[in-house]
């Protein structure tokens, strides 16, 4: 399966030049599984969201880590200022780590929150950044923050305890980016 889905990421990689977005159609007819939004909770095949060239490799590779989500967002005891490296958090992009698991400064791609519909209408490409960690998280738990409020976490309630596919998309300087400027 691994030869299969490494050819898969290579020819789909030389198909589309960098930074283009991948047509719904094109995906579909190449491989159904990363075409499909996680974000579909009924089982439709609709897609909310096209796969760059690095996307699609990132969602045929093996995870590099099997975590168990949680939640947090600020004004509910959680998130109270600025995240483990002095940043403050974005929503729907920081994400606390046990740091000898998953270092500081990680950029991650997971694959279950492509497509995503987030509250403003945006659509979630994937990507989060370990820039924050927790009394509470130990080992292959990541906790997910969501923005203000308990209704900002919303969008990625169905992930609440689940075991999320994690995949090592490289490192970050700084601190996180702003979602105008994230996968690019």
């Amino acid at each position: 399966m691994f030869n299969t889905l490494a050819a898969f990421a290579m020819l789909w990689a030389s198909a589309f030049p960098a930074g283009d977005p991948v047509p719904y159609e094109t995906a579909v007819a190449a491989d159904p599984v990363v075409a499909v939004s996680p974000d579909i909770a009924d089982g439709s095949s609709e897609v909310s969201a096209d796969l760059t060239p690095e996307q699609a490799a990132l969602m045929a590779e093996d995870p590099d880590w099997n975590a168990r989500a949680s939640l947090y967002h600020a004004g509910g005891g959680g998130a109270t200022g600025n995240d483990s490296l002095g940043c403050r958090p974005i929503p729907m992009r920081t994400l606390a780590t046990d740091p000898r698991v998953i270092p500081r400064r990680t950029k991650l791609f997971i694959r279950e929150t492509v497509g995503m519909r987030l509250a403003d209408g945006t659509i979630h490409d994937g990507y989060w950044y370990a820039s924050d960690t927790g009394g509470a998280i130990r080992g292959q738990r990541v906790d997910l923050y969501t923005g203000n409020g308990r209704g900002s976490m919303q969008p990625v309630l169905r992930f609440n305890q689940q075991r999320l596919t994690i995949t090592n998309a490289g490192r970050f300087d700084g601190c996180p980016p702003a979602w105008n400027t994230a996968s690019r």
